[in-house]
């Protein structure tokens, strides 16, 4: 199964800012969801939202990228957001956010 994975700005802003070599390790866990490696060590779902995180870890530090599956679509996951994972758990604040981009995906389509 092919995952198509479509970014949207914030998720692709946040990309770009990333250290090269973190970056590029993120680009190839997703790659390797694209192509249907299941690994929760690189995509997981967040607890009992429907909001889903790519996960990648460089030099100690650990990033992440909110996404959702969009319904309408098949195999299609929109990235929300990203942010530089700073304690144990994924904040309740990024969640939220992540959600709100997704309402707001809704209503523009």
């Amino acid at each position: 199964m092919n995952i198509e994975v479509t970014y949207l700005q914030e998720a692709q802003e946040f990309i770009e800012t990333m250290p090269s070599k973190a970056r590029l390790k993120m680009l190839h866990n997703i790659s390797m969801v694209q192509i249907g490696v299941k690994n929760t060590r690189i995509f997981k779902k967040l607890g009992d939202s429907d909001i889903w995180e790519f996960r990648s870890e460089y030099e100690g530090n650990a990033y992440r990228l909110l996404s959702f599956w969009d319904k309408t679509q098949k195999s299609l996951v929109v990235a929300t957001h990203g942010f530089d994972k700073k304690t144990q758990k994924t904040p309740k604040s990024e969640i939220e956010h992540a959600q709100q981009i997704k309402n707001d995906y809704y209503k523009t389509r």
